[in-house]
């Protein structure tokens, strides 16, 4: 019995030992270390990539966002600015659980590529945008009318960007090549030259656009 008694206190020792080495190595050491590493080695991405104008963060260059005005139409659906680069549409909801904070959460609609509401989604999506920017329905390319797999993407292609071109330049009494060079400056390549698709960070092509429009 007092053998039993021994070998249950040891084990519940070594278990209490274990215990504690393996809370100070992996909930407190390895967390520092990659933290540290993370400040070091990429502090920008580290702390969400924030972009910083006139001292203030008005965003991160990996999170998309709307730039609407502030009113809505008549089935209560946000319009967008005219005078900004509209990003691609998002099926990201709000965080209906938690009722301190009004959070947008990402996410995709999770329809299937025949689905009829998608399909009804995507003709209503490109009259709206043709309409918006006035151009032909055929030049409306898939991004403009698709929600990303996060609904935040903060990208949309070169195409979409300069099918807003003359939209954006006209509103902002801007002469329409200018703001096409700002598309052209503003457009990233493949990475490593052969991964993904050429895109435009909306965010970082409005700010430029502010600037250009301040003169």
């Amino acid at each position: 019995m007092n053998n039993s008694l021994r070998g249950a206190a040891r084990l519940t020792g070594a278990g209490i030992r274990a215990l504690l080495v393996l809370t100070l190595v992996c909930g407190v050491l390895y967390p520092l270390v990659v933290t540290g590493i993370a400040q070091a080695a990429f502090h920008h991405n580290a702390n969400g990539s924030k972009i910083t104008v006139d001292g203030r963060v008005v965003g991160s260059e990996h999170l998309g966002q709307t730039f609407d005005l502030d009113r809505t139409d008549r089935d209560g659906n946000p319009l967008p600015d005219p005078r900004w680069f509209q990003p691609r549409p998002s099926a990201a909801g709000t965080n209906s659980l938690n009722t301190r904070y009004d959070l947008v959460v990402s996410g995709a609609s999770n329809l299937a590529a025949d689905s009829e509401e998608l399909l009804a989604a995507v003709r209503e999506r490109r009259k709206r945008v043709a309409a918006f920017n006035g151009v032909d329905p055929g030049r409306v390319p898939v991004d403009a009318v698709t929600a990303s797999a996060s609904g935040i993407d903060p990208d949309i292609s070169p195409a979409y960007a300069e099918l807003q071109v003359a939209r954006v330049a006209r509103a902002n009494g801007l002469p329409e090549d200018e703001v096409a060079r700002l598309v052209q400056d503003h457009t990233d390549g493949r990475l490593l030259g052969f991964l993904g698709e050429p895109h435009v960070n909306v965010l970082k092509l409005n700010i430029a656009l502010r600037e250009l429009a301040r003169g």
